[in-house]
């Protein structure tokens, strides 16, 4: 699919944007786990996370769906069924990294596998401290999908992550539900902490601490009605598009603030972005809130170290923004993009270049220089979410119309952004 799009004009208006990703494939796991129903409301509408559903559905666990809303009939930690036939993790690394944690304690094997980039992406992470649990994998070439599971009982570990890793954290907890006695996870930066929330929201006897987190085997899970906060990763696209283009005021209704999660808006507010946060709420443990944003010129900065690791996933958009920003944004300790969908350093810079862009790549980042002109380019998503996104907003500042091929992409965790992309320009 290829998607025109025009530059634009002041953006305005009130969005409301899908679920978060993460709460959404957390809650749905943690659900099928429990005893009864759960009825999550606003769920996200990202294929990744119906990937995570069509993996539980075959499973055993009955789910409907209604509109956004999902309902999923818990069977207990003992409840799963063998699947008969492969488990299909689609694009999403966040289903294989998470329920491999799940199936490593089922009494049967499963094989688990994902599309072209899912293969491409190492599982070793996961694969090292479920071993260490009693978890027996093959993989192909040792560390790649599909993943073949032979589950059985596990053990208690006391696992020191080697870098901080939500989806790794998850996993280690996940098998730790299974295993007689106390499992600890140690961070060694703090990672989003949506798991640790919805384990206690269901009644796990978790603690967390100064980066320790422990969790006691073999709760007694109970369903639960929630709603899913809408997703900050998807509003970072609506944010620096407001923020590029002039005379711009948006409202994003309803957006998780998760403090893990809001290194985002701190970032964006030190350089100088126009954002308020109108209104602010707890909603299953998760705080929840309107966020304003205003036209305004940014000063650029250094994203490194901590930082890079909480922006991760907004880097491709922060790029663009640095473009336009004062002195430019250096980007540093961020290697961690050579094995997402793409190599985002690479494609982000291909982009660039595309556009007129100048940029200077290194191993582990880039240096963007500020004051840039956005040129009308042919842009490609190369399979991409992020980067589709991040260059339909970078498309919206430039100087005639632009094309991106592989727009699609955008569907694995947003499938209404194109028709919201049109919606608040004036």
């Amino acid at each position: 699919m290829r998607q025109t799009i025009r530059p634009a004009g002041p953006l305005s208006g009130v969005v409301v944007l899908p679920g978060d990703k993460s709460v959404s494939h957390r809650y749905a796991m943690i659900a099928a786990l429990a005893e009864g129903p759960s009825k999550i409301a606003n769920y996200s509408t990202g294929a990744d996370c119906h990937s995570t559903l069509g993996c539980l559905r075959a499973l055993g666990i009955e789910v409907r769906e209604e509109g956004a809303t999902v309902t999923i009939e818990g069977r207990g930690l003992e409840g799963w069924r063998k699947p008969a036939s492969d488990l299909d993790a689609g694009n999403s690394g966040s289903t294989i990294r998470m329920m491999a944690g799940l199936l490593a304690a089922q009494p049967f094997e499963s094989r688990i596998f994902g599309d072209e980039s899912l293969s491409r992406r190492p599982m070793g992470r996961v694969m090292t401290p479920l071993t260490e649990m009693g978890a027996r994998f093959e993989a192909r070439d040792g560390r790649f999908p599909p993943l073949t599971i032979h589950g059985g009982p596990l053990k208690p570990i006391d696992y020191t992550l080697p870098v901080a890793s939500a989806q790794v954290k998850t996993c280690v907890l996940f098998g730790g539900l299974f295993a007689e006695g106390e499992t600890i996870v140690r961070e060694p930066m703090r990672s989003r902490d949506h798991t640790e929330i919805a384990l206690r929201e269901f009644g796990a006897e978790l603690k967390s601490k100064k980066g320790v987190i422990s969790v006691e085997g073999r709760p007694k899970l109970t369903g639960r009605d929630l709603v899913v906060p809408s997703d900050l990763s998807a509003a970072a696209f609506f944010l620096v598009a407001a923020l590029l283009i002039p005379g711009s005021q948006l409202v994003i209704r309803d957006v998780g603030l998760n403090p893990t999660r809001s290194a985002l808006l701190d970032f964006l507010l030190s350089i100088g972005a126009k954002i308020a946060i109108l209104k602010i709420e707890s909603v299953n443990g998760e705080p929840i809130g309107d966020i304003e944003v205003r036209y305004s010129p940014v000063r650029g900065g250094l994203i490194d170290k901590e930082l890079t690791a909480a922006l991760i996933d907004e880097i491709p958009v922060l790029a663009v923004l640095g473009a336009a920003s004062e002195e430019g944004l250096t980007i540093r300790d961020a290697s961690e993009l050579r094995i997402k969908e793409t190599d985002r350093i690479a494609t982000v810079a291909d982009n660039f270049k595309r556009m007129g862009i100048d940029v200077e790549v290194t191993p582990d980042g880039m240096y963007v220089p500020g004051k840039q002109k956005f040129k009308a380019a042919a842009f490609d998503s190369f399979g991409d979410h992020r980067i589709a996104m991040a260059f339909a907003v970078a498309a919206l500042r430039c100087d005639g119309e632009s094309t991106i091929d592989n727009a699609e992409a955008a569907s694995v965790s947003f499938p209404e952004f194109w028709n919201m992309c049109i919606s608040v320009q004036l």
